[in-house]
Parts: structure tokens; C-alpha cells; sequence
């Protein structure tokens, strides 16, 4: 799955995912409040209501609810235009419900803040905006224009003019900071939700690719003897079928596919690897096999190890810590403008990677974010040509971030300068630095348990 192609889904595609019933039955339970608070504020308060406007205005809600019952499906799922038409007429019925029962000195008013929550979570932004402004008209209406909520004796209930101002700016504020609120949140979560679904996609397409290296390399260990038996025989043949040319030749056919399925099952099977090497490898191994698809793009990959090669630690071939190396190889390899440096170092306690490139940096004011799923293109100021960000910025190193620190790995990302060149300047080398850390214990095959001790192979005795 290429991840360029990965975007975070909209609040268009979002709200697609609310169900019709969904909808209905919130506004079952709206009808029955509503009713229950007329009921209860004519029969215990004795309030003196416009009951037939009330009612009127309550049965058009229901009305809309049997309507859409029996004219659509159970499973239909909402557009965006029809999810928005929905949140607009139970905020205009509210309105119109607040208008006959007192307006802004009715303490239910602060429902109007519902419908635009619930369009800030799963409408778009414009849909959103549109909903509030109605919102925000419909309480500067209410708290100038409404009926009066008085008792059957005639005595007004109403607020004092400074109490009505008050609740107007509140609920303005309101629904301007949950709006707001709710939909940063909301877009935060589906960000994440998505890049986590992309991460889980990558990872399982590396698991793919490492269960189909093993299957192949166990399939080139199990032919090797039936085609190493073809082939002497065939070879029998020859010596035998010396007088006899034409069968010779289908001898001598039959040994020359034998080689060549060898020679097949040897390629596919990645120079030999068994079982033992799926599970394992030496550190500088896997870092070469996670740089390999990055090799031949015209940058030079340079590989360094600050100690005895001899004693570096046999490690775990997790398919997260492949594919999490591989991007943060091709986003180096990206922005490189010559040079790639991979540096290696272990110690008793740790194994560490160093990433290296002679780009021009990360763009500091994102430091700070580098690793967040789709960051915005925009966040970069206009006419600033370090490291354009681009979507392997956001996704392809949070893939890599997430997969490295799921294998217990840290990672830090910070600017430097070509290792190559200690004299020059920060202005002309000014590369991107990332930093992958791991635990020994976490990492080396001998301590997790996967180690398996290599012994020389014995000849075969009769």
C-alpha cells in the first residue's frame, strides 16, 4: 500500500457513517424530554403554556421521525447534506420550541448547544460553521423576541435584563468554544484512527512479505534433495547413454532444468536464508536489508559500526522494525543531496542507529511535531525551502515512529551537519539526524530467547 495515497478522512466521509435509526432514536429521546418538561411545568409548576403551539411544534418532530421510518431503509447511512438538514431542523424546532416557552429565560435554552456539538463531531467544517451561525442567530433572537413563561395567577417569570445579557454572551461563547473544541478534538482522533489503520496495513503487508520469504526459503530447503537426486541420476543417465545420442540429450535436458530450478529456489529464497535467519540476524544485516530498496536511487548509502563487527548482537527480524528503519532510510534518501549515513554503535545495555543525511535539515519550527500523523503542508511559512514537507513527513514517519517504539525502540529527530566534513559549515551541510535507541534486552535474540547456536555442519556417515 503506498503511502502517499493514504489521506485522513473527511468530515464528508465521516458522516457518512451515522445510520438514519441513529438519528431518530436521539430525537425520540428530544420528543420524549420535551414532553416530559411540558407536562411536568404545566401540571406541578403550574405554568400557563401555548399547549396547542407546543404540541403542534413537538408532533413535527415526530411526523419527520414516522417519515423517515417508513419511507427508508433500517441501514441507511447519512450524507453530509442530509446529516446537516437533520442537525438543522432540531435546532430551528428548539428555537421555535424556546420562542413559546420564554426564550432565554427558559433554563432549557442551554440545549441549543447540542445540535452543534454533534455537527462539530462528525459534519465538515463548512456544515459546522453554517450550524452555528443559525445557533448564535436564533439566541440573539430568542433573547429579544419570545413569549412570556408565566404561572396560571399571572405572575411573569423572566430573568433580570443584566441575568438575559449574560446567558446571550455564555451561550455564544458556548457554542463558539465547543464548536471549536469538538472539532479539533474530533480531527485529532481520525487523524490518529487513520494512521494507526495505516500502520497496522504496512505492518501486515511486511508480515506478508517475511511469512513468503520463510514458506519460500523452507520450499528451497525441501526440494534441495529430491532435485540434488534428479540431478545425479540424470548425470547416470549421461555416462550410460553415451551410444545413444538422442536420449542423451533429453538426459542431459532434464539435469540442466535441475540446476535451474536450484538456481530459481536459490534466488527466491533471498542467498539461502532458513529459518533460523527469518527469526534472526546479525545488527548490520538487517540494517542493510532495510536500506536495500533504497540503494539504486542515486544517493549513497554509506554504513559505519563503532565496534568489533565480530561482537555485534544477533537481532530480532521483527517485521516492524524492517519496515520502521525502511522509511526513515527513504525519507533520508529523499532529501539527501548526495550522501546517506547510517551509523551503528552497542554497547551491554544498548544498541543504537544513527540516520544521517547532507540534506537541509528538518524545518525547526516542526521539530517538535515530527512523528504526528498527516501534518498540514501549510504549517510551513511561505518561501521557506527547507525540507518541503510532504506526506512521508506525516504519515510515512509516523508509520516508522509507531512500529520502531512498538519493538521498544526510542527515536529522536534533530539537525546536523555531514560527519564527512567537520569543517564545514552548519549553512552548507545542515542534514536531518534521527536517533533509534533500543534496550539490549528488548532487541538482542540471545536475551528474548529466539537465539538459536549455530553449529558446523557434519557429513553424513552411512
Amino acid at each position: 500500500m503506498p503511502e502517499s495515497n493514504v489521506r485522513p478522512l473527511g468530515g464528508d466521509t465521516r458522516a457518512n457513517w451515522i445510520r438514519l435509526r441513529t438519528m431518530i432514536l436521539l430525537r425520540w429521546f428530544a420528543i420524549a424530554g420535551q414532553l416530559t418538561a411540558i407536562i411536568v411545568g404545566q401540571h406541578w409548576y403550574g405554568l400557563k403554556l401555548e399547549l396547542g403551539l407546543c404540541y403542534m411544534v413537538i408532533g413535527a418532530s415526530v411526523i419527520a421521525n414516522l417519515v423517515a421510518i417508513f419511507i427508508f431503509p433500517e441501514n441507511k447511512r447519512l450524507s453530509e447534506g442530509e446529516n446537516m438538514l437533520m442537525v438543522l431542523f432540531d435546532l430551528l424546532q428548539l428555537s421555535v420550541l424556546l420562542f413559546l416557552t420564554g426564550g432565554l429565560h427558559n433554563p432549557f435554552a442551554l440545549l441549543m448547544l447540542g445540535p452543534v456539538t454533534i455537527s462539530a463531531a462528525v459534519l465538515t467544517l463548512r456544515s459546522t460553521v453554517l450550524l452555528g451561525s443559525t445557533a448564535i442567530l436564533m439566541v440573539s433572537i430568542l433573547s429579544q423576541i419570545h413569549l412570556p413563561l408565566q404561572t396560571e395567577t399571572g405572575l411573569i417569570l423572566e430573568f433580570p435584563p443584566l441575568f438575559v445579557f449574560g446567558n446571550w454572551i455564555a451561550l455564544i461563547i458556548a457554542i463558539v468554544f465547543i464548536s471549536a473544541y469538538s472539532v479539533r478534538v474530533t480531527s485529532e482522533i481520525h487523524s490518529m484512527s487513520d494512521a494507526l489503520a495505516a500502520t497496522q496495513m504496512a505492518l501486515a503487508r511486511e508480515q506478508k512479505l517475511t511469512d513468503l520469504g520463510g514458506v519460500v526459503a523452507a520450499a528451497a530447503h525441501e526440494l534441495g534433495t529430491p532435485l540434488a537426486t534428479i540431478k545425479l541420476a540424470s548425470g547416470e543417465l549421461i555416462e550410460e547413454l553415451a551410444d545413444r545420442p538422442e536420449l542423451r540429450e533429453d538426459a542431459a535436458l532434464i539435469r540442466e532444468q535441475a540446476d535451474r530450478c536450484r538456481d530459481i529456489l536459490r534466488d527466491m529464497g533471498r542467498a539461502g536464508k532458513d529459518d533460523l535467519h527469518m527469526r534472526q540476524a546479525p545488527l548490520m544485516a538487517v540494517v542493510e536489508e532495510a536500506a536495500e530498496p533504497h540503494m539504486g536511487r542515486g544517493k549513497t548509502v554509506h554504513f559505519h559500526h563503532l565496534e568489533d563487527p565480530q561482537r555485534q548482537p544477533a537481532i530480532q527480524r521483527k517485521p516492524e522494525i524492517i519496515h520502521g528503519l525502511r522509511n526513515l532510510i527513504q525519507n533520508a534518501v529523499d532529501f539527501a543531496e548526495h550522501d546517506v549515513w547510517i551509523e551503528a554503535n552497542w554497547t551491554e545495555t544498548e544498541v543504537s542507529l544513527r540516520i544521517m543525511d547532507d540534506g537541509r535539515g528538518f524545518p525547526p519550527h516542526l521539530l517538535g511535531r515530527i512523528g504526528d500523523p498527516f501534518m498540514n503542508r501549510r504549517a510551513m511559512p511561505p518561501g521557506r525551502g527547507l525540507r518541503p514537507g510532504y506526506e512521508g513527513m506525516g504519515l510515512g514517519l509516523f508509520i516508522a515512529k509507531t512500529l520502531l517504539e512498538r519493538s521498544g525502540a526510542e527515536l529522536r529527530f534533530a539537525n546536523g551537519r555531514d560527519p564527512a566534513e567537520p569543517q564545514a559549515t552548519a549553512a552548507t551541510y545542515f542534514g536531518a539526524v534521527v536517533q533509534v535507541v533500543w534496550s539490549r534486552e528488548k532487541i538482542d535474540a540471545r536475551t528474548s530467547g529466539l537465539m538459536v547456536n549455530q553449529t558446523e555442519n557434519k557429513p553424513i556417515t552411512a
